[in-house]
């Protein structure tokens, strides 16, 4: 079944649902008579709900947080990881000790420097590592590569996930 057919199913099981009491086409949201009609999306969203991320997070929050991150990408790291001379599982160790480390201290930026692969043979690989460590480790937030004082794309920082609240977000 493609696409089309799934909406053409669609569009035939939202007709019939509108036509069912009344004989008169309607949305699915069930209106009766002297009802407004509800397009499927909007019933769906009736039935089942929505989380809003953004509702428990009021504008000031968001300004307070956007003006953290952009002190947080300016700041020195708090601490740097030399994997230099490491083999991709032993890179791996080094950072989940590292992170684990950094977050139990309450750190806000780490400095992992992996070298730009210059001496691998066919690829960078401990940066390659790092980056998917950055991807997997739910402690990490944002990232980048600072300038050249600090290594430039030999390096990459992070900024570390502030603790979760007591909702769990």
């Amino acid at each position: 079944m493609d696409f089309g057919d799934i909406l053409e199913a669609w569009d035939k099981q939202t007709a019939q649902a509108g036509t069912a009491r009344t004989g008169k086409k309607r949305g699915i949201s069930g209106a009766g008579e002297g009802e407004a009609a509800v397009d499927p999306m909007t019933a769906w969203l009736r039935m089942n709900g929505v989380y809003d991320k953004d509702a428990e997070n009021p504008e000031g929050d968001r300004r307070q947080t956007a003006e953290r991150r952009r002190r947080l990408r300016t700041k020195k790291p708090d601490a740097i990881l030399d994997l230099h001379g490491l083999n991709r599982d032993e890179a791996w160790t080094a950072l989940e000790t590292f992170f684990e480390e950094s977050r139990r201290q309450e750190m806000e930026k780490v400095l992992l420097i992996h070298g730009k692969g210059n001496h691998s043979e066919k690829e960078a690989v401990l940066k390659r590592i790092v980056l998917h460590f950055i991807e997997k480790c739910p402690y990490a937030g944002e990232s980048g590569h600072p300038n050249a004082e600090f290594g430039g794309s030999g390096a990459t920082w992070v900024l570390l996930k502030v603790k979760a609240t007591a909702h769990g977000r």
